[in-house]
């Protein structure tokens, strides 16, 4: 029985592998989109701050309303600074499986091939992690500083 749970159990896990490593690939890809965006976006601040030609076209809104904007805006930066290593550590374990049972029966090249996906996994994953990681510190100190100017002008 045991037996029959630990097999069903390996089989399932590596029906996740293509998804992960597919995740991991769209992740890295909106990491370094994010770049290019995220360049942009330092270009454009000399004409002035998102937050503030948003605030400026809804003067009906308030600092809550743009709190939960600015949270908007983040959230995708966010969700892929946190999932992205936990998706490389996912993509790590499930070849290690594999590795181990071609390093028990003298299977070197097994063993090298499901290695090499396991790194390769992680280390796209956390690159990408930490690209977004990166981006959405310095945006969010941005972006909040913008809050912080829109409500200076609307009290003066």
């Amino acid at each position: 029985m045991n037996e029959l749970i630990e097999t069903s159990l390996f089989e399932v896990s590596k029906l996740f592998l293509t998804p992960v490593l597919i995740l991991i690939a769209l992740l890295f890809v909106y990491a370094l989109w994010s770049v290019g965006r995220f360049a942009v976006e330092a270009a454009m601040r000399a004409k002035g701050s998102p937050l503030k030609r948003y605030a400026l076209a809804h003067p009906e809104l308030g600092s809550d309303d743009l709190e939960l904007w600015i949270l908007k805006e983040l959230e995708p930066l966010r969700i892929a600074s946190r999932t992205a290593p936990m998706l490389g550590l996912v993509a790590t374990m499930i070849p290690m499986g594999p590795a181990l049972l071609s390093l028990s029966n003298g299977e070197m090249a097994g063993v090298g091939e499901n290695l090499a996906v396991a790194f390769s996994a992680v280390i796209i994953a956390l690159l990408a992690a930490s690209i977004t990681f990166w981006i959405l510190s310095i945006r969010r100190r941005w972006l909040l500083q913008d809050l912080r100017s829109v409500e200076r002008e609307r009290a003066a």
